[in-house]
């Protein structure tokens, strides 16, 4: 269970990090978002020092530099020329991997042409032009979560809402088999573990094991389709582009991982995020019973606001300066979506929940340039037919505990919210 965080709690998290030395502030020690706490460390750095040279006591993780206001993080998300995501480089995240460990090869983590061809591959299942396929399955699915629900009773809400619907949503784009859809939980949840940031996580050993059981999976349903005519799945989309029909295990794998977390975490964690941020702020849930409308302003204020994933990594191919600092080539760089999203110079109130914000949509959440997430506007579906469905069934769903939160400082989410429905 996360630390319950009071008004002195908050005041005195804030003096902490305010008489901190500030080369000493690491915005990626996972403490931070277990409690938190982190954005009172992106308040001072976005202050003092917004592109702030940090170093991690982590194994592998080192230096890096902390981008923390919206500008200059768009100025390094785009131009992947400079700045490389590629996997070659070090890939999305801080971590760098030791040398001869199996490295996971997806597009988010290359550079073009290579990721251009990949994500196209599969870019069609989600356009816009397809989204309309999609309405009625996942009204019918969320129907089907929402009146399961027990009334009267504790329950959690990251179990029993978020990660069914995700894992549903998974399972019908991969037309995956919908008994065995947990396990699309699972092998997110392996993917994006760490020991070294997290204690609870399993060894290294064990989830390159279970991550091994998800390509068996996988390479069985790629096998059958690679055969049949090409289908509307990702499976399918994979086995037959001609980008992507050569993958090596490690590059498939790698895809997989891509997908099933972008899929899982993002939706997921908004999800939850949002249930709590409207228990929060019970002025806006008001206004959202009274003009059920503004669901399609608050969704992606949802999404700003919860930032399920904190950052994304980039390395320089070459000098650089970037907010008055020079960014020598080999150096990664942390673009801290997440302090992004509550940069006061670029959006208007930051650090207030506001469901019918006049620019809902200016948010980092979906990074920008060639990597914005290629799900964005299913995922921004998801959230609306939830809360339009909720709002017709639920008067009332009481938050009765604090939330847990992930030890991560790339995923930002929730790994228990309990909750009580009157009824």
């Amino acid at each position: 269970m996360s630390a319950v965080v009071t008004p002195d709690s908050v005041a005195q998290a804030r003096a902490r990090i305010d008489a901190m030395p500030l080369d000493q502030i690491d915005p990626a020690d996972t403490q931070g978002f277990v409690d938190d706490t982190v954005g009172y460390k992106f308040e001072r750095l976005r202050r003092e020092d917004p592109v702030h040279r940090s170093h991690s006591p982590v194994p592998g993780m080192g230096d890096y530099w902390s981008v923390t206001r919206y500008e200059d993080i768009m100025a390094v998300d785009t131009n992947h020329a400079v700045f490389s995501s590629d996997w070659s480089r070090g890939g999305i995240t801080l971590m760098d991997f030791p040398p001869g460990e199996q490295q996971l090869q997806m597009f988010i983590a290359m550079d073009p042409p290579k990721h251009d061809e990949q994500r196209k591959a599969i870019g069609t299942i989600v356009a816009p032009a397809n989204l309309n396929n999609w309405h009625d399955l996942i009204r019918e699915r969320t129907c089907k979560v929402l009146d399961s629900l027990p009334r009267n009773e504790t329950f959690d809400w990251v179990d029993k809402v978020s990660i069914e619907l995700t894992t549903y949503m998974l399972a019908t784009l991969f037309d995956f088999p919908l008994e065995d859809r947990r396990l699309l939980t699972h092998w997110s949840d392996m993917a994006t573990s760490n020991k070294l940031t997290n204690p609870d996580a399993p060894e290294p050993e064990v989830r390159m094991a279970e991550l091994k059981k998800m390509l068996g999976y996988f390479t069985r349903l790629w096998n059958e389709r690679v055969n049949e005519p090409p289908r509307t799945d990702l499976v399918s989309m994979l086995a037959h582009g001609a980008q992507t029909r050569n993958m090596g295990p490690l590059e498939f794998m790698g895809n997989l991982v891509l997908l099933i977390v972008g899929g899982n975490d993002t939706t997921r964690n908004s999800m939850t995020g949002g249930l709590l941020a409207l228990h929060d702020h019970p002025q806006e849930m008001a206004k959202l019973r009274a003009n059920p409308a503004l669901i399609d302003s608050m969704v992606p204020e949802i999404i700003r606001w919860q930032t399920p994933l904190a950052y994304m990594r980039r390395t320089a191919t070459a000098d650089a300066e970037l907010g008055g600092k020079q960014i020598k080539k080999g150096d990664k760089l942390a673009m801290w979506y997440l302090s992004g999203n509550r940069d006061e110079s670029a959006i208007a109130e930051p650090t207030r929940f506001i469901i019918d914000r006049a620019k809902p949509r200016q948010h980092l959440s979906f990074g920008f340039g060639i990597h914005r997430c290629v799900g964005n506007r299913l995922a921004e579906l998801q959230l609306k037919i939830l809360w339009e469905e909720i709002l017709r069934r639920f008067p009332v769903i009481e938050v009765v505990g604090q939330p847990a939160r992930v030890r991560s400082a790339f995923v930002r989410g929730f790994t228990s919210l309990p909750v009580r429905i009157p009824g």
